[in-house]
């Protein structure tokens, strides 16, 4: 699977507060985001069935 690229714009207390979160897990800012993202999609998965692509 290739790895893309996204750029979001987030504001700079909640940025912060990530790299708080990110630091205490012992992850990079984006890894804690992967995590976040995989486990979102994990939730939606439950509640409405496999994504099927």
């Amino acid at each position: 699977m290739a790895t893309k690229s996204l750029s979001i714009r987030i504001d700079e207390e909640m940025l912060n507060k990530l790299h708080i979160v990110a630091d205490y897990e012992g992850r990079s800012a984006n890894s804690e985001i992967l995590i976040l993202i995989r486990d979102a999609i994990s939730l939606y998965e439950e509640k409405h069935g496999k994504i099927e692509l």
